[in-house]
């Protein structure tokens, strides 16, 4: 692959439920070939508690992470900025990769709770496998 990736999966409004979930997925998944950042454009005070619990199910524990703002130096800079969801919205960065992942939102259909965080988990994780293929593979 060359050298690490970097990476910022989000930014999301608050960073404490789904960029909190894609950094530590991709960090599980990519260990330190991926360097991995996670902000909201106006951060939340702690992790969600049922997005860690789902998490913690398949291995990851973001328990210790904190919603951080976004660094606007440090997104110029990264490979790829990954924004989550339909209401994520960010300023232009000239040179600078971004993608939108509009992820599942299951409360849309009445499902909550952790029922609801674990189909987020599953929606957000399968993205980052194809994200971490992308990045690791071998360019021809």
């Amino acid at each position: 692959m060359g050298p690490t990736q970097r990476v910022l999966p989000g930014p999301i409004k608050l960073d404490r439920l789904k960029s909190q979930m894609a950094a530590g997925l991709m960090r599980q998944i990519a260990g330190d070939m991926v360097s991995v950042y996670s902000a909201g454009t106006t951060p939340g005070t702690a992790v969600n508690e049922l997005s860690a619990r789902a998490l913690l199910e398949v291995g990851v524990d973001i328990t210790a992470e904190h919603p951080k703002p976004i660094d606007y130096q440090l997104a110029r800079e990264v490979d790829l900025v990954i924004t989550l969801g339909r209401e994520a919205t960010l300023d232009p960065l000239p040179g600078t990769r971004v993608q939108n992942w509009d992820t599942d939102e299951p409360s849309e259909r009445g499902i909550d709770g952790l029922d609801r965080m674990r189909l987020i988990r599953d929606d957000i994780a399968a993205r980052v496998q194809q994200l971490h293929t992308t990045l690791t593979s071998p360019t021809t």
